[in-house]
């Protein structure tokens, strides 16, 4: 077990922050990083021969349901933290529909003391809009955020009442912390997948993609007005990235997260397809009509959405990528039908090979890649995180982009196997994590 020092020798090192992408070490001494070049060897260093593998700072997730407190049987501290170190992640902001919900100091504090208790990796908690994400009565905003929350979401939940909304942009602008929105119109919004014709040909009630553009619509208004930071979660139509690209056209201030899962699937998915659309590797056989593990809110869309997606990472319009880690009890996943079925999936373990499957078919570089999972969330965490910076902590995450493993229940950390992609082979793996230069995860 790696404890602080160690170097890691002949990898593929990318690192945004400064410019970085060739192959290199990197010495870690006392947590911190000393060296990236070429590194004598030391007989008092420990060394990870990273050849062949992709060495990076440690991936950040801005969006994660930890389902602590109050969902054990969903997913627990260590469990989360466990699978955010498998996929190679040394940072999460965690959202705030648990129970009780994340909105006082008081709930805050406990959740950063047992995640420190835990000791895997950094958990940012998010706090919620509202209290009991009720969407009633606003929260202390000043309060939470001295508390260590690094901003504001009732995820889930669309926060529906604008009044509110505009207090807490206008608390945005104060504490400069983003208010970190999930669009749906409830109203038009009480289908199980996506309204078009995969819907229509499986008979399954739909949700229209205006549910979520709606709302898109709404709130950057709201931050136009106020001059807040809006932080737009898991765009997933083509139309509602076109409204946030227009939005900062204008100077508007807000910034978005765009998901594997909405670029590499799509609504096909839901009847039965196993081909991961936008990329040149199949996925596997065909699976059954109306899989529940496809059942994800935003809904898969339709490929031409998916395409719209990755057009704009290519234009810059989405500032980063998150994985929406959502873990389900697994009676909540098999219900008889696809209606009754919980909406999410986990995402952690799967970031890299599916955005590295989508960089390998050239719809963005594997040096995006890495920055959209690294300084760029950083930034919107407003930490000093996401670099190989000379002196700055040891988060480093190491991947083997030829490694293939399979999709089982028992190859995953998290406690919740809930994802269409069970049975499939997928390539690409962490296989070193690194937190403070100490041993998080190896495969």
């Amino acid at each position: 077990m790696i404890e602080g020092t160690v170097l890691v020798r002949g990898g593929h090192v990318i690192d945004p922050a400064n410019g970085v992408d060739g192959q290199f070490d990197v010495l870690i001494r006392n947590g911190i990083i000393d060296q990236v070049g070429a590194v004598e060897p030391a007989v008092d260093v420990p060394e990870f021969d990273a050849t062949g593998c992709l060495v990076t700072p440690g991936w950040i997730d801005v969006h994660v349901h930890l389902r602590d407190p109050g969902f054990p049987e969903k997913e627990t501290m260590e469990t989360g933290t466990a699978a955010a170190a498998a996929g190679g992640f040394t940072a999460i902001a965690c959202m705030p529909n648990t129970r009780p919900a994340l909105d006082s100091p008081e709930i805050i504090a406990d959740l950063l003391k047992r995640a420190d208790d835990a000791g895997r990796i950094r958990v940012f908690p998010i706090a919620t809009i509202t209290r009991g994400r009720s969407g009633d009565e606003p929260v202390d905003f000043d309060a939470v955020i001295a508390a260590g929350a690094i901003g504001w979401s009732d995820d889930g939940d669309t926060t529906a009442n604008s009044a509110i909304m505009r207090q807490a942009l206008e608390a945005s602008v104060r504490l400069d912390r983003p208010v970190i929105v999930h669009c749906e119109d409830k109203a038009l919004a009480s289908g199980a997948m996506h309204e078009g014709d995969v819907s229509r040909r499986l008979g399954i009630p739909g949700i229209p993609a205006v549910a979520e553009e709606i709302i898109i619509g709404r709130d950057l208004m709201l931050a136009e007005l106020t001059g807040g930071w809006l932080h737009v979660c898991h765009v997933s139509t083509g139309r509602g990235a076109e409204l946030l690209a227009e939005a900062k056209r204008r100077g508007v201030n807000v910034t978005a997260e765009v998901m594997p899962h909405h670029l590499a699937m799509s609504d096909e998915w839901v009847g039965g397809s196993r081909t991961l659309h936008n990329t040149n590797r199949p996925a596997g056989q065909p699976g059954e009509p109306a899989d529940p593990y496809t059942k994800v809110n935003p809904p898969l869309r339709p490929v031409a959405d998916t395409r719209a997606l990755l057009e704009r990472i290519q234009d810059g319009t989405f500032d980063c990528f998150g994985t929406d880690h959502a873990p389900h009890a697994a009676p909540e996943k098999s219900g008889s039908k696809y209606e009754a079925a919980a909406m999410g999936l986990s995402g952690l373990e799967f970031a890299f090979p599916l955005t590295l499957a989508l960089a390998e078919a050239e719809h963005f570089s594997v040096y995006d890649m890495v920055r959209l999972w690294t300084v760029e969330p950083a930034r919107i965490l407003r930490e000093e995180r996401g670099s190989l910076s000379i002196g700055a902590p040891a988060d480093i995450a190491v991947f083997d982009p030829d490694r293939e493993w399979m999709v089982t229940p028992d190859e995953l950390s998290t406690k919740s196997a809930n994802t269409p992609l069970l049975g499939m082979t997928m390539k690409g793996r962490a296989v070193f994590t690194l937190v403070d230069g100490k041993e998080r995860h190896r495969a």
